[in-house]
């Protein structure tokens, strides 16, 4: 087995849509970014190819038909080693989880690997299997918030503050899995237009400043803590565009034909211009009230509180152009191939979405280092798919 067949089967690109999951739910507890975070971070990216390999384990019968170029079915890995490098991964994943963080990050790890080899096993085919993996990747977030570390708070406390930025990174999940089910033979419209509204919204939601106290310096090499209890600013709205796609979608269900393609389209009209175009509209005006209001003195420097509601508002509309984008070619033509690259480019429009919620959290500067990772994993999925 080479080298190379073995990223395909675990797609390893893909891996680096992971660390912002345990970054991200690190900086909303406050949990410090040190060797204990990056040894979680390691547990959830062998975790992730676990669940790779086992995949294509699982799937050997139906790729042989629908993709016969994966390395299982093309026979360049036998399926009883894709099927140990899926133990293999797990077991290291493990071991690196209770390495890092006792039986803290362990309480974390187990469920999650549960969750992955259910998957593909057994719920993928299921109602449940796009739960499954939105509850896996929000116990990657709750994994960075449970870091133990002396001096930070207690689990609980943790887990409250890291709800939210958990429950987005789950939402994107939903869509994403909502959409992959139409990977082989494309999708009805309804699905990337519904899939685009809650994206949208999840560009906002995370967008919306939270009120945060700072429990240490940065010559202290700690982070802040946020606490997303209490929003301390109103959404960037306009949300009109939101309304008349929630009224068109509630018609869909209409038994007259003709009215459930009058819906179709009008989602689609909706979703593509109006809903995309106001939540980016909201997050470039507030991204210029926040710039406009923080700057001082001729030089017109930025001030250092406003640097994190700069850096969420834009990895926000970063997040919109690379998800939001590939869905409206989707809803214009919702092909099997739109509908695939739209996983695609919502698989890697993670990244923008977890720079949002760390910046969100108040460290900007690991956002900006995130944001700067994302295209260099686009370049490497044009190589190595991560579908």
């Amino acid at each position: 087995m080479r080298l190379a067949d073995l990223a395909l089967l675990v797609r390893a690109p893909a891996a680096l849509s992971v660390p912002g999951d345990v970054i991200a739910g690190a900086v909303a507890a406050g949990r410090p970014l040190g060797a204990r975070t990056f040894g979680v971070i390691g547990s959830s990216v062998c975790l992730y190819w676990a669940g790779m390999a086992l995949n294509d384990y699982a799937d050997a019968a139906v790729d042989g038909v629908e993709r016969p170029d994966r390395p299982v079915p093309s026979g360049r890995v036998p399926r009883r080693a894709a099927l140990a490098v899926a133990g293999g991964l797990t077991a290291a994943g493990l071991g690196l989880a209770a390495v890092a963080g006792g039986r803290r990050s362990v309480c974390a790890a187990l469920p999650l690997a549960g969750l992955v080899w259910a998957y593909d096993l057994k719920l993928k085919s299921t109602a449940a299997g796009g739960f499954a993996m939105a509850g896996a990747r929000m116990l990657d977030v709750l994994a960075g918030a449970v870091v133990p570390g002396s001096g930070v708070q207690p689990a609980g406390v943790a887990l409250r503050r890291a709800a939210v930025p958990a429950a987005l990174v789950g939402a994107h999940t939903g869509t994403l899995m909502a959409l992959s089910r139409h990977e082989i033979g494309g999708a009805p419209v309804r699905v990337p237009a519904a899939t685009l509204a809650v994206s949208a919204l999840t560009a906002l939601a995370a967008a919306v400043p939270v009120a945060r106290s700072d429990s240490g310096s940065a010559a202290q090499g700690r982070l802040s803590s946020a606490a997303p209890s209490r929003p301390v600013a109103q959404s960037p709205a306009p949300l009109t565009g939101v309304g008349a796609a929630a009224r068109l979608w509630q018609r869909r269900a209409a038994p007259s034909e003709g009215l459930r393609a009058a819906a179709s389209e009008g989602l689609r009209a909706a979703a593509s211009e109006r809903l995309r175009a106001a939540a980016s509209e909201g997050l470039r005006a507030a991204a210029f009230e926040t710039l406009r209001g923080a700057t001082s003195g001729r030089s017109r420097t930025v001030s250092a509180g406003a640097l994190p509601a700069l850096v969420t508002a834009g990895a926000a509309l970063a997040y919109l152009g690379a998800y939001g984008s590939a869905q409206v070619r989707a809803m214009r033509e919702p092909s099997a191939g739109n509908v695939r690259r739209a996983v695609g480019a919502g698989i890697l429009g993670l990244m923008p979405l977890q720079a949002a919620l760390i910046a969100r959290g108040g460290s900007p500067r690991v956002a900006a280092a995130l944001g700067v990772v994302h295209p260099l994993a686009r370049r490497l999925a044009r190589r190595i798919s991560p579908t």
